[in-house]
């Protein structure tokens, strides 16, 4: 499929939501009749056009469709673009595969309307970490860069303003990786993989498969970054076309980014000293990870090591992601909204230096909770559990050996459980392990309350 013989063709995009409009908007700039369908009726229609129109003249050829899909529309579409929430899996979707249609991603439309060189990055846990710190780094570097993707801005909004200069700085979730065709990073990175999102992708096997779809297009000319310790990374690094860099926290590498003696340690071409893990403003092993993999992707890519070394001193961090909020009456508080599953959420305790006062609890992502409950480790005195999860976390515990557990019906109401139960020298963390869907609109969103409500204290 051409992306710039599009005209006058109709294009189903599969999902609203940022990445359905952004893909609209550049559907439309190329041309195409846009049919934007979403299941959900209750959704306005008129302030969907609003938004996706805005930009583009008023008399545009876009249908909107919400409700019951209309099977008759596949015997006139040439394309149809998946919004990364919505499942490839439904019957519907493998209709149109039956029927010949191209089934991409937001991300593949955007790769085949823009230009430039892209850095990806995916994994289970630090994406947005690693990818907020890659995009300062080439910031420094060069003149035209942007960052994408599942942190925030869709691919498809800035593909039309790139040009062959322009660095292309993208976090990408499994979701977006499982409908890529043609998509090819010039560096790419893998950080971890633990499970996730099975609600979705059904098995382990599966997940994985979507992460390592980042590589799958790279020649011997494009670079792989992966995370030595992940045994699975480390078996899939063995046998990939692209070059290959692994990073480490617990080994010396012969070839590649690591710890030794409180350092960071480059070495590629030549061994060179990067930075002091105590001269970094990001706390933890998982932060010094995220820390190496941005190193990597970076050197790989040409940025001279003086660029990197001054913004890897000078990067604070990313909001929701073990971001201290404030002291009151003795008590820290800290926002980690971003640890949506079991394995960010140990990350988080793993951070806590004192007696910590825990919420957990939201959307079921089908995750199992044991690990997390056993690394509580004695720093948790309490754990306040609240949403879908409640029931199922609080029956791990016990069977774990935890059970200073208290459930709350509300945000609200496990906040203020907390602030009765923190005493002067604890620490009150938000680290829910589980999505915030169901309660809030994202993780964001939850983030955002949570600091509010410690603000009026």
């Amino acid at each position: 499929m051409d992306i710039n013989n599009l005209s006058g063709k109709r294009v189903l995009v599969f999902g609203s939501g940022i990445s359905g409009e952004a893909a609209s908007r550049l559907l439309l700039e190329k041309g195409a009749s846009v049919v934007l369908y979403d299941g959900n009726d209750k959704l306005d229609a008129k302030k969907i056009r609003r938004e996706i129109v805005a930009e583009c003249s008023g008399d545009a050829p876009l249908q909107i469709v919400l409700g019951a899909f209309p099977e008759e529309i596949l015997e006139e579409i040439a394309l149809t673009v998946m919004s990364p929430g919505v499942p490839t899996d439904l019957p519907v979707v493998e209709k149109m595969r039956q029927k010949g249609i191209p089934v991409w991603g937001e991300v593949e439309l955007a790769y085949a309307a823009g230009k430039g060189d892209v850095l990806a990055i995916t994994g289970t846990n630090g994406k947005t970490t690693t990818t907020s710190l890659l995009g300062e780094i080439m910031r420094n570097a060069a003149d035209h860069v942007f960052v994408v993707g599942n942190i925030g801005t869709p691919y498809t909004d800035i593909a039309p303003e790139t040009d062959k200069d322009s660095v292309i700085v993208a976090e990408m979730s499994s979701f977006q990786l499982e409908t890529i065709h043609s998509f090819c990073p010039k560096v790419s990175a893998i950080l971890n993989i633990t499970p996730d999102h099975l609600n979705r992708h059904h098995t382990m096997e599966a997940y994985i498969a979507a992460k390592e779809r980042i590589a799958e297009n790279q020649t011997e000319n494009e670079t792989c970054v992966l995370n030595y310790e992940d045994e699975v990374l480390r078996g899939f690094g063995e046998n990939l076309k692209p070059q290959v860099l692994y990073f480490s926290s617990r080994r010396k590498l012969e070839r590649g980014v690591y710890l030794e003696d409180g350092w960071i340690i480059c070495r590629i071409d030549e061994r060179i000293p990067v930075c002091r893990t105590d001269e970094l403003q990001i706390l933890g092993t998982h932060n010094y990870e995220n820390a190496m993999a941005a190193v990597a992707m970076a050197y790989a890519y040409g940025v001279p090591m003086d660029t990197i070394r001054k913004t890897l001193k000078e990067f604070k961090g990313v909001a929701h992601r073990i971001e201290f909020v404030a002291e009151k009456n003795g008590v820290a508080y800290y926002n980690d909204s971003k640890g949506t599953n079991p394995d960010a959420a140990i990350r988080g305790i793993q951070a806590m230096n004192r007696p910590t006062v825990l919420i957990g609890g939201g959307y079921d992502k089908d995750s199992a909770y044991d690990e997390w409950i056993q690394a509580f480790d004695g720093k948790v005195k309490k754990l306040v559990l609240l949403g879908a999860t409640r029931e199922k976390i609080a029956e791990c515990a016990e069977k774990n050996g935890f059970h200073e557990i208290v459930l709350a019906d509300t945000f609200e109401e496990a906040f203020e459980k907390c602030v009765e139960y923190a005493q002067p020298g604890d620490a009150v963390l938000l680290s829910p392990a589980c999505a915030s869907w169901g309660m809030f609109k994202n993780y964001e969103e939850r983030g955002d309350k949570f600091r509010e409500l410690v603000n009026q204290l």
